[in-house]
């Protein structure tokens, strides 16, 4: 009766599930290590942000370059503002406790003993960066020599949240806080990193630090448990399609034994030994009539005597 799972087809269709349920299950609980894995760098990130607000400032030079475990740490660094090119970064948000509200960074340029300068985030002020009722609100930056202390931070790119890549910025704004967007601006070398004040002038807001790129539970993470979920489906997808045509061919096995033949419109018909023929020979022919002039059924007699046998068995 299983003799059909020695066929050619249905080698083929063992082979792949052997194959397909196993490299399903293994990419699923990959995807779902992956999600894990996330969600750890997540929680470690958390931890070490907590720890960073109450940890002392260490000097700027010894947390270069910004990694997953320097950012946010407090950095120190001495210098002076560069008044010259204060720059406005738009379309920033800032949760308070009115929700979230658009406004724009303060960015001035600290240029440190070492030569490089700093790029430091003064604060936050609500409003349009491109109006000049807002920006007349921006505080100058303190002259002299000054000591900053503030969250570190690496350089954004285009996929950072608000930046504006694009370019078409007024004179005088950054859409990015990057040392290569900042190279063609000002006439120095400029730190890969950034620093947003802990301790800001009025009415500049602190600026909270952002988390590591690819440590927080973003899209990615859940695309990666949306993944996980797929492969699993995709394994029992496979299992289910398995079972569904070996009973379809158990089925057919089945009925091929007890003789049963599957018509053209898929309906069964029954037929024992002989019974077609009978069924042939037991047909009336009516005839015209003959040569008496008389109307004749030759097959009725006979006819009624093959059925009634037929009956019987």
């Amino acid at each position: 009766m299983y003799r059909f799972l020695l066929t050619p087809r249905w080698w083929g269709i063992n082979v792949f599930a052997v194959l397909a349920i196993p490299f399903c299950i293994f990419m699923g609980s990959w995807q779902l290590s992956r999600f894990e894995d996330r969600v750890d760098t997540h929680q470690q990130q958390e931890d070490r942000s907590a720890r960073a607000k109450t940890a002392a400032a260490r000097p700027l030079e010894r947390l270069l370059p910004v990694d997953k475990v320097t950012s946010g740490r407090q950095a120190s660094a001495r210098g002076r503002y560069d008044a010259g090119h204060q720059l406005l970064v738009p379309a920033r948000t800032l949760k308070d406790k009115h929700g979230e509200r658009q406004g724009f960074y303060v960015l001035n340029l600290l240029r440190t003993d070492g030569g490089k300068a700093l790029p430091v985030v003064r604060g936050w002020l609500p409003g349009d960066a491109g109006t000049k009722a807002d920006t007349a609100k921006v505080p100058a930056p303190p002259k002299g020599e000054v000591t900053v202390t503030g969250a570190l931070q690496a350089s954004e790119n285009q996929s950072t949240d608000g930046v504006q890549a694009g370019g078409g910025l007024a004179p005088g704004q950054l859409g990015m806080i990057s040392a290569a967007s900042l190279v063609n601006i000002v006439p120095y070398e400029v730190y890969d990193a950034w620093i947003t004040l802990t301790d800001t002038q009025a009415p500049l807001r602190a600026v909270p630090p952002a988390a590591v790129e690819g440590s927080g539970l973003d899209l990615k993470a859940f695309q990666n448990l949306g993944y996980t979920g797929e492969w699993f489906v995709f394994a029992g997808f496979v299992v289910f399609m398995w079972f569904r045509l070996f009973r379809r061919d158990t089925e057919t096995a089945k009925d091929a034994a007890l003789g049963i033949v599957v018509g053209s419109e898929g309906e069964g018909l029954g037929q024992g030994p002989g019974q077609g023929q009978d069924q042939d020979q037991g047909s009336g022919v009516a005839e015209g009539p003959g040569e008496d002039g008389l109307g004749r059924d030759e097959g009725s007699g006979d006819g009624q005597a093959e059925a009634a046998r037929a009956g019987k068995v």
